[in-house]
């Protein structure tokens, strides 16, 4: 990812400017104080690679012990209870 390093004072007379490259080149601005890094402007992750990393994380470290039909079935199905009842108190 390019990275581009500005001062405060150009960050806020061009803001809305940079905040327009940011998402459009894909690229990261640096932000400083009197030379010092103060702050970092990145672009938004994609919602669907977000999820789509997650999901990948997540079948690296569980894994399912009933099948597919099993796991999305109704429990009042499983526990053999009636549409409107519940587990008897």
């Amino acid at each position: 990812m390019n990275s581009k390093v500005v001062p405060a004072g150009a960050f806020k007379q061009g803001c809305l400017a940079m905040l327009d490259e940011v998402e459009a080149q894909h690229c990261e601005i640096v932000i400083t104080k009197r030379g010092r890094p103060v702050a970092r402007l990145v672009p938004m992750p994609d919602p669907a690679e977000t999820e789509s990393k997650m999901l990948a994380e997540l079948r690296k470290h569980s894994r399912v012990l009933v099948s597919e039909k099993e796991l999305l079935s109704p429990s009042s199905e499983i526990a053999d209870w009636g549409p409107n009842e519940g587990p008897q108190a």
